[in-house]
């Protein structure tokens, strides 16, 4: 099922899980513990991602494959720009098609670790905006897009940024999902002003649990995402107590989802780093506090 469907006919927020393929045996062991523990929560889908220059291109495909026809969860390929040509990127979606892939996050990807500057692949393509126009033209995939609540690190401004935005939905892009982040007003003020702009496609934010305090320095010096200066300082002071600093990723976490549902989010994509213990206590306690139901009673009231 397409995922824009699945988003239209819930009713209610969507929660789905974004993995990577795992690259030796324990890997693979470690990402079916992290599905098995995950799967009773039942996420609306989930996504996996595709390594810098096509490094996991294959194992994309077949773990994508594996969690929707083995586990029975509707599963969304990620693909990019990165080193292929317009006819292998073709091929890879004509695998996709093949094996009932439905779904597609449409990236131009970043460059291949070791290269600090993007360069197109010979007879391949520049932008998503044009991997999105080559899928839709070509393919019935529901075509998904990235952005970024607080500007792509090569965006002049959040105006380009938006604008960019805009040229992908209109190539074919039905929803969006967003970069990480942990200021919530970062990702109003962004669908803010993307509505204003004409964009009215449903935009989930992206959250991933702070579990360690040295990965998500990295991360987020990678992506251009920032840390609240609050929420540093007492990261900071955990740094040497990890149980304490995955409490209080939890928590923050938790709270930081409630009130992007509360404020009517369309859902929440959470970046497991194909870990289960943190994803799975904030989505359970999301679940027992439905803190979307008082935007569903308001616009209920409304419509009557």
């Amino acid at each position: 099922m397409h995922v824009d469907e699945i988003i239209a006919a819930k009713g209610e927020p969507v929660f789905s899980f974004e993995f990577f393929p795992p690259k030796s045996d324990e890997g693979e062991r470690n990402l079916r513990a992290t599905l098995a523990a995950l799967g009773p929560l039942a996420p609306d889908f989930v996504s996996v991602t595709y390594g810098a220059g096509g490094s996991t291109r294959q194992r994309t495909v077949e773990l994508t494959k594996w969690i929707k026809q083995e586990l029975g969860i509707e599963a969304m390929a990620h693909l990019s720009c990165v080193g292929a040509t317009r006819e292998e990127l073709r091929s890879i979606l004509d695998g996709l098609e093949r094996v009932g892939i439905e779904n597609v996050l449409a990236l131009r990807g970043d460059p291949p670790r070791g290269e600090a500057d993007w360069t197109p692949h010979p007879g391949g393509l520049h932008y998503s905006t044009e991997l999105t126009a080559l899928i839709s033209e070509g393919y019935s995939f529901c075509i998904g897009a990235a952005c970024f609540p607080e500007v792509h690190p090569e965006a002049k401004d959040l105006a380009h940024d938006l604008r960019f935005l805009r040229e992908k939905v209109a190539a074919g892009a039905s929803f969006a999902i967003t970069q990480l982040f942990f200021d919530n007003e970062l990702y109003f003020q962004f669908v803010e002003e993307a509505r204003a702009i004409g964009i009215d496609v449903p935009i989930i934010p992206g959250i991933m649990p702070i579990t360690d305090v040295k990965q998500i320095k990295t991360i987020t010096g990678m992506c251009g995402a920032t840390i609240p200066a609050a929420l540093l300082e007492q990261l900071e002071r955990r740094a040497d107590d990890p149980e304490a600093v995955l409490q209080l990723g939890v928590s923050y976490s938790t709270l930081q989802c409630a009130e992007l549902l509360a404020r009517g989010a369309p859902g929440i994509q959470f970046f497991t780093l194909n870990r289960s213990p943190a994803t799975r206590a904030i989505l359970s306690a999301l679940k027992l506090l439905r803190p979307w139901a008082g935007v569903l009673a308001g616009t209920a009231a409304r419509a009557a």
